[in-house]
């Protein structure tokens, strides 16, 4: 996934997920913000809170 479309994931997550942790909200943030590569754990956890969402993860 390239950087803009995880942006928009992120901004989708944060707009319409239900109930996010401080934590999630706080990640989701940095990958909405930061183009570095995310690290497998980090994409892992990335597509956990985006299928919880509703969204694709492509």
């Amino acid at each position: 996934m390239n950087f803009e479309q995880r942006r928009q994931d992120a901004l989708a997550i944060l707009n319409n997920a239900e109930r996010l942790t401080r934590k999630a909200g706080s990640f989701l943030g940095q990958c909405a913000v930061d183009a570095a590569p995310l690290t497998d754990r980090q994409a892992h956890w990335f597509e956990q809170l985006a299928e919880r969402a509703g969204l694709r993860t492509e």
